[in-house]
């Protein structure tokens, strides 16, 4: 059970997940300073000094205590509708979704250019090693002395144009076959 534990935690696919949580994480914490600490205090700062973690609507009765900001909501028990802090997730999750899409964006990229690299030849079919045989050995018996030169009077001799013959009337690649 223990081997199977291990084989399956050091698959490179579980490796990868692993790594990609954790960078996503320290990712999150990065964008969460960022909405937080740098971009919402400048919109807050345009919308006339708002404190976007603070806005929020009373939902419940306060007994006639002012509420003045989230955790003092939640330290009486009251409910509220936090605007602001949905705001700000929704913020995060915009610059998260665009930096994720440049990274697909590059991933697929690299693909593209790795399927475009050119792949080996097929290799050749039947009908075609045959004929290279043909093409060889009639460029062997021309070489040779006393040949009267004639391709098809080399195969006749050989009997390998009869087998060509023979072949594509099999395959009924000259429109009718031997039954």
């Amino acid at each position: 059970m223990l081997k199977e534990f291990k084989s399956f935690a050091i698959k490179g696919n579980m490796v990868e997940l692993a790594i990609g949580v954790i960078i996503g994480a320290a990712f999150g914490a990065i964008v969460s300073s960022l909405v937080a600490d740098v971009m919402m205090p400048v919109i807050g700062l345009l919308f006339g000094g708002l404190d976007f973690s603070n806005w929020f609507i009373v939902l419940s009765d306060t007994g006639g205590e002012a509420i003045a900001s989230v955790t003092q909501a939640q330290e009486l028990g009251v409910a509220t509708l936090n605007i602001g802090l949905f705001v700000n997730a929704v913020v995060k999750f915009l610059i998260i979704a665009w930096v994720l899409f440049f990274v697909v964006k590059g991933i697929n990229s690299m693909r593209r250019k790795e399927e475009a690299k050119p792949s080996a030849p097929p290799s050749p079919t039947k009908e075609e090693t045959l004929l290279t045989e043909i093409r060889d050995l009639l460029a062997k018996k021309n070489n040779k002395k006393g040949s009267c030169g004639s391709p098809f009077h080399s195969l006749l001799r050989q009997n390998i144009f009869h087998k060509l013959i023979r072949h594509l009337m099999g395959r009924r690649v000259l429109g009718f076959g031997f039954g």
